[in-house]
């Protein structure tokens, strides 16, 4: 009866010296007085005990009754919410159709709530076949300590299809990634591959134009391919839930996913030129330039253009705002591309002395990037068009210029007595304005 019990240090002792005492049977008045005191103590134990079982029993029927109350209630409310969605009210008498218009493209809410993985995979798998690879064969000049020499290089991108005419098939992507081209590869969703072409590009957004002749595609590509959707990056809210997709490192087409962390992000880019971008969450790698920035309306909202790489920096990446890029891509998308180069003899000539602007000069000075024009020939075609020293060339025939190269590569394409539009850059009131001149190309000068 004691085994249970939690004893003081005198109850101890009185029960060692009770079982003393039985053991030795030292006398009938021990042993009598050892019986009134266990007489007692048994009864004393016992009304403790009977309390101590009360007390259990009214505890469990007190949680008994809250339980079986409990389930009584759960029980009720899932019936009722299963009778009043198989009633067309939805749970807790919410309608479904106001479910539905809540967070329906377009509204005030965040309509990938409802979208579970399923949801999402479909929408990816519905615009991939509008994303391009691209690899860029260029060639460059390398200076070294022994002098100056070229070699070949490629470099992977990618592009996404936007539209086509007649003849071609249009893909926009990033100006640096089809910069100084020899050849452009485009690879399709098919894994099929065709040439492409420089249609137009604007270094100043980082933006490109690429075209494929349409008679280059096999019939099962342009049935495997699709025109992306442009969305209206302007009507992006922080946390939108956005996935990214391009050639990452040049392995083929990936996806990765995030949201909008940051709208009209300042960054100052190389050049010492600053641009506005939306800032994301979703991985952009090298490769990933010029892909795609969708919502999961499978809408574009961003051209990927590259992330931050510092130590200790993850999670930011860019991408160029399709709301501010369209009128570019649009303007690019209606050029004229010049295919066949004229023979040097017929190329047509300004007669100026152009230099690079370096990444120094413009940070330094604030001049523009482009071609500076440092020395004009007497009456030639860009002194009669009127073009001064100290201009710098930033567009030629609305193609963006951002380099020397740009200028000379360009007029290959050109004969004397064409009459090409050419922008530049010219110092007035301490501050850089834009005027347009219209050259008409002279003879290139005999060699003595």
């Amino acid at each position: 009866m004691y085994e249970n019990e939690i004893y003081s240090n005198s109850d101890t002792e009185r029960y060692a010296t009770y079982q003393t005492g039985a053991a030795s049977g030292t006398g009938t008045d021990a042993g009598g007085a050892g019986d009134k005191k266990d007489g007692r103590k048994k009864k004393k134990g016992g009304f403790r005990k009977v309390l101590f079982s009360a007390g259990l029993g009214l505890m469990f029927g007190l949680f008994a009754g809250a339980g079986f109350y409990g389930v009584k209630l759960g029980t009720e409310y899932f019936v009722q919410k299963e009778e009043a969605e198989n009633a067309g009210a939805g749970p807790a008498g919410i309608d479904p159709a106001d479910i539905v218009n809540a967070f329906a493209p377009g509204s005030s809410n965040v309509s990938q709530v409802t979208l579970g993985r399923d949801d999402v995979a479909d929408v990816i798998n519905e615009v991939m076949p509008a994303m391009v690879s691209i690899v860029n064969s260029y060639t460059e000049e390398i200076s070294t300590f022994w002098g100056q020499y070229t070699r070949q290089g490629a470099g992977a991108g990618s592009g996404v299809i936007i539209g086509q005419n007649e003849q071609e098939l249009l893909i926009v992507t990033n100006n640096h990634v089809v910069d100084g081209t020899d050849r452009l590869e485009i690879t399709f969703i098919d894994g099929s591959t065709a040439e492409a072409l420089v249609k137009g590009k604007d270094a100043e957004m980082d933006l490109a134009v690429v075209a494929v002749p349409l008679e280059s595609l096999t019939e099962e590509t342009r049935n495997s391919i699709t025109v992306a959707t442009l969305g209206e990056s302007d009507d992006l809210k922080l946390g939108t839930y956005v996935f990214a997709i391009g050639n990452a490192l040049g392995y083929g087409q990936a996806v990765s996913d995030g949201m909008i962390s940051a709208m009209d992000r300042e960054i100052k880019m190389e050049d010492g030129s600053t641009g506005t971008f939306l800032q994301t969450t979703a991985a952009i790698n090298a490769g990933n330039s010029g892909g795609a920035l969708f919502t999961l309306d499978g809408k574009v909202i961003g051209i990927n253009t590259g992330k931050i790489k510092d130590t200790g920096v993850e999670g930011m990446a860019f991408a160029i705002p399709i709301s501010s890029a369209s009128p570019i891509i649009s303007e690019l998308m209606e050029r004229k591309i010049r295919t066949e180069k004229v023979e040097a003899e017929e190329q047509g000539y300004m007669g100026v002395s152009l230099q690079n602007v370096s990444k120094e000069v413009n940070q330094l000075y604030g001049i523009p990037q482009g071609a500076y024009v440092y020395s004009i020939e007497e009456n030639s075609a860009a002194h009669q068009a009127g073009m001064q020293v100290g201009d710098v060339i930033v567009k030629l025939d609305g193609g963006h210029i951002s380099s020397r190269e740009d200028v000379i590569n360009d007029m290959q394409y050109y004969k004397a007595g064409d009459t090409i539009s050419v922008m530049v850059k010219r110092v007035a009131n301490g501050s850089y304005e834009s005027v347009e001149l219209e050259i008409t190309l002279g003879n290139r000068p005999q060699e003595e």
